[in-house]
């Protein structure tokens, strides 16, 4: 049985010399470029010279010793003192025979400086005891997958010219069981539960806040400690590689969160790993992140690049996870970022740019892609840095796509206006079309938009409480009519009222109440219509796949525009009315002459609305407006968005 404890006698016979390491492997880690440090490092389960055991090896270089202690030597500093490489790597490395998975351990290190003397848990452990409890676990990561189909298959799923709608997910707070003290679902009920939702919703892809190992779950991931290891809170690693599993035999990819821009300052983990600035910058200039209270990696230490690089591949190759979302980009790039004059050391140009980090990035993203050619390393990245995903060959970051926050701040905030003032902010709307096809954009209605009293997005809308349903699918219906991939945090497709609270469920049960099924039916039909019409994905990053119609009626608040496919006859009227007022005998030009069918109609009665339309399509008429021989005249239903497909389609 995976991880089982052995129920043979333990023998315990010191710490044996034994290494897994060979010099090109140092080579490569003091090069910054050994990119499966996981292999090598952390502790490993195996039988050596016939003999059962575990090898643990540990990158401390100020350390005047070394010392493997857990439940196996009743935490005994001195019984297993291991040794140090004569290569100057600064790595200890030994074979404690006896030991079996299951096992609980840290490292006792004693420092060269100021008397330092600290039990810090594994940076590559690849489990962890439950927090608060903060040991690493002896563990092996054997699974029989079943997933070779979607891999076989996935490089179409994620390619830049597909589908692609992500539902973000926290999995501590999606589903709670009151019954049983309110805890959170485990990784193998969400591998039921939240697999069924997401094929059901049809919903693309997931991304998972962080996963990692954390010590204070209110940071939701985002403050890791275990770079190595899915979280203990919800199971063992087999358990979340079988929801990994689980969603990938259900069509769905899997995106997680990965925060390489800081760590906290736990004395257990990363921080002073040595008793020195080992991980982190000792300049808290550099070093000490004044807006999260963490430590910023050392990006220009080789060592500390091979680190985060070999936690980014690990769970690409381990886990078989389809990409990354990097968390912060910005914090990464920029010297200055959160500091005030004088409170950052600029570069050897005396600029803001973080040229360690720079490289970093593009080193990480042109491995990944060389290494796995059909995932996704997306960043979010909050300024307009060039090029952060075009190919580093090009100058480039490398990344493969970026979340478009300009748009989502504007979109949000315009949508907030009372419907009386939204003519005086129209370019709210166009502004991001100026700029859309500049990156590979993602567009996100995330976790940070609702939370820390902003509000849910319903509760964003405004106007009375039906106006605030038709608003919240108008957005909906905007975000899939917008060039660009697709994410939406959890419980907003249902229309949630209150903010997100990482203590407690989603409030399903609201989708007993009319107007919140509403919502839903109308997210999964967004879905549903976006997968399976090429117009609206095909060229996401291509100016040629967006042609507007009018952007000029500011006055109506109506903006009207087509999305192409590749094929010619692939095209999607697509019609917003942005205030509560119905519009008869509206004219639209449109591109070719003939029926266009109407996909779909956010004002529909199945979807909450008041059931204004135009009894499933028009028929186009031979008279000129806006530029175009033909045209349709359209009723354009309150607070609603009108999708039409072309004739030829």
């Amino acid at each position: 049985m995976i991880g089982a404890r052995s129920d043979s006698p333990t023998v315990y016979s010191g710490v044996r010399k034994f290494s897994l390491l060979s010099d090109y492997d140092i080579f490569l880690f003091k090069q910054g470029r050994h990119f499966r440090l996981y292999e090598k490092l952390g502790s490993h389960h195996l039988n050596a010279d016939g003999v059962e055991g575990v090898y643990f090896a540990v990158w401390a270089p100020n350390a005047l010793s070394v010392s493997v202690i857990g439940d196996f030597n009743a935490w005994c500093r001195t019984e297993h003192v291991l040794n140090a490489r004569p290569d100057e790597s600064g790595i200890w490395e030994g074979f404690i025979a006896g030991i079996t998975p299951g096992a609980i351990y840290k490292y006792h290190i004693k420092s060269r400086y100021n008397g330092y003397v600290v039990d810090k848990a594994d940076p590559f452990a690849v489990r962890f005891e439950v927090p608060p409890r903060t040991a690493s676990i002896v563990w092996n990561l054997d699974y029989r997958w079943s997933d070779s189909q979607w891999l076989a298959n996935r490089r179409r799923a994620n390619a830049l010219d597909a589908a692609m709608s992500i539902y973000e997910v926290h999995l501590g707070s999606w589903r709670r069981v009151p019954e049983e003290g309110n805890r959170s679902l485990s990784f193998r009920e969400l591998a039921v539960d939240l697999v069924e939702y997401v094929r059901t919703m049809g919903f693309t892809h997931v991304e998972l806040l962080p996963v990692c190992e954390h010590p204070y779950y209110g940071s939701w991931g985002y403050q890791t400690t275990g770079y190595f290891s899915p979280t203990a809170r919800y199971g063992v690693p087999q358990d979340f590689m079988h929801l990994v599993d689980a969603l990938h035999q259900a069509g769905i990819g899997v995106l997680l969160d990965w925060v390489p821009s800081h760590f906290p300052s736990d004395e257990f983990a990363l921080a002073y790993f040595d008793g020195t600035s080992l991980f982190e910058h000792a300049d808290p200039r550099q070093g000490f992140h004044p807006e999260w209270k963490s430590y910023i990696f050392n990006y220009g230490r080789n060592e500390v690049s091979s680190f985060l690089a070999s936690s980014a591949l690990f769970w690409l190759d381990r886990y078989h996870v389809d990409g990354l979302r990097v968390d912060a980009v910005a914090s990464m790039l920029y010297l200055d970022y959160a500091r005030q004059p004088g409170e950052w050391i600029p570069n050897y140009y005396g600029g803001n740019e973080n040229f360690d980090a720079m490289h970093f990035l593009r080193a990480l993203n042109h491995t990944a892609y060389r290494e796995y050619p059909d995932i996704q390393i997306i960043a979010e990245e909050s300024t307009a840095w060039p090029m952060v995903s075009r190919p580093t060959d090009l100058g480039g970051l490398g990344f493969g796509l970026k979340w478009n926050m300009g748009w989502m701040h504007d979109t949000l905030e315009y949508f907030s206006r009372e419907t009386i003032y939204r003519k005086y902010h129209h370019n709210q709307l166009t502004f991001s079309l100026w700029y859309a096809f500049f990156e590979n954009f993602v567009l996100p209605l995330s976790h940070d938009e609702v939370v820390h009293g902003k509000g849910s997005l319903l509760g964003k809308m405004p106007g009375d409480v039906w106006q605030k349903f038709a608003n919240l699918r108008l957005l909906f219906g905007y975000l899939y009519a917008h060039p660009g991939k697709k994410l939406m945090f959890m419980g907003g497709e249902f229309g949630q009222w209150q903010e997100w609270n990482h203590e407690e469920s989603l409030d399903w049960h609201l989708l007993g109440e009319r107007a919140h099924h509403g919502v839903q039916l109308w997210v999964q039909d967004l879905n549903r219509v976006y997968r399976t019409e090429p117009a609206l994905y095909q060229q996401d990053f291509q100016s040629e796949g967006f042609e507007w119609v009018d952007f000029h009626d500011w006055e109506k608040s109506i903006v009207s525009f087509v999305r192409k496919g590749r094929n010619a006859s692939d095209a999607v009227l697509v019609v917003c009315n942005f205030t509560p007022v119905v519009r008869t005998d509206y004219r639209i030009g449109v591109p070719a002459p003939g029926f266009w069918r109407e996909l779909l109609n956010s004002d529909a009665g199945c979807y909450g609305g008041s059931g204004t339309g135009n009894r499933g399509g028009v028929e186009s008429e031979p008279v000129e407006a806006h530029g175009r021989p033909h045209s349709v005249s359209l009723i354009l239903p309150p607070l609603a968005v009108l999708f039409f497909r072309s004739p030829g389609a």
